[in-house]
């Protein structure tokens, strides 16, 4: 039930972040989610695509550095609380949560969250035991 996420390190200059999209949509490679965070001189764009083993190749082929890390998409209900009610849940199961980001379907009334946790087992148990929808990697790279 996890997701693989690419972390693309861009340099803060003119056409970097432009180059790496472009490359993907070249490939064909659809972004489902993304985030983005800078720093002085480097970001970090955190994305979700519908074919990460491609994306990843291509990447590594231009020479771009990257990394894949393994999060957890969660089906949030769309509407005030919603975001509340499954922070709260990690909260009580005493998880930390890294960082996360949004995103919606194209059509639909839920909100899907990306998580990064200090333990994915553990927040994947305890998100289903407070009734939330895990994702499957395969439902993610579709949507």
């Amino acid at each position: 039930m996890l997701v693989k996420q690419l972390s693309v390190f861009v340099e803060n200059k003119p056409g970097k972040l432009s180059a790496v999209t472009r490359l993907l949509a070249d490939n064909d490679i659809d972004i489902r989610a993304f985030s983005v965070a800078d720093s002085r001189d480097f970001g970090i764009l955190r994305l979700i695509v519908n074919d990460p083993d491609k994306a990843s190749q291509v990447l590594k082929n231009a020479e771009v550095t990257i990394s894949v890390t393994n999060v957890i998409a969660v089906c949030i209900g769309d509407r005030p609380g919603g975001l509340a009610e499954a922070v709260d849940c990690l909260y009580k199961a005493n998880i930390s949560v890294e960082y996360m980001y949004a995103f919606v379907e194209k059509s639909g009334d839920d909100a899907f969250a990306i998580l990064r946790v200090e333990n994915n087992d553990k927040a994947l148990e305890a998100l289903t035991e407070g009734g939330f929808t895990i994702l499957s990697a395969e439902k993610v790279y579709s949507i």
